[in-house]
């Protein structure tokens, strides 16, 4: 059996590569923000609102169900999708410990290491 060299990194950092690889094409963003604002979207309605055939618009929907961002119901001949608000507390929480722990501070913020050095 090959050993990737995926399995050299940490099981946070292969999550958060695959929430960027889902994020990474402004078509999955639109539909995130499609399925936002409508809650629940057949894929039909999805395509009549993007700028992108069916077939492109399911392929998206289906990487973005891969990574946990979207979930799908088929009811009868149609599929039915809505935002998976747990995956997206997910991502966000994924986001906010790496910015956490590469040192991005806000915009305008005193990094803590330079509070602790100027004896404050």
């Amino acid at each position: 059996m090959a050993v990737s060299k995926r399995d050299d990194f940490l099981g946070t950092e292969v999550q958060l590569a695959a929430y960027a690889k889902a994020l990474a094409h402004p078509a999955r963003i639109a539909i995130l923000k499609v399925l936002a604002v409508q809650r629940t979207c057949f894929c039909g309605e999805i395509v009549d609102m993007l700028p992108l055939a069916q077939a492109t618009v399911s392929q998206h929907l289906k990487a973005l169900k891969e990574a946990g961002l979207v979930r799908g119901e088929i009811e009868g001949p149609r599929s039915c999708y809505d935002l998976d608000r747990d995956g997206l507390h997910r991502l966000r929480e994924a986001m906010d410990a790496f910015f956490e722990e590469i040192g991005f501070e806000e915009p305008g913020r005193i990094p803590s290491e330079a509070l602790e050095t100027e004896g404050r």
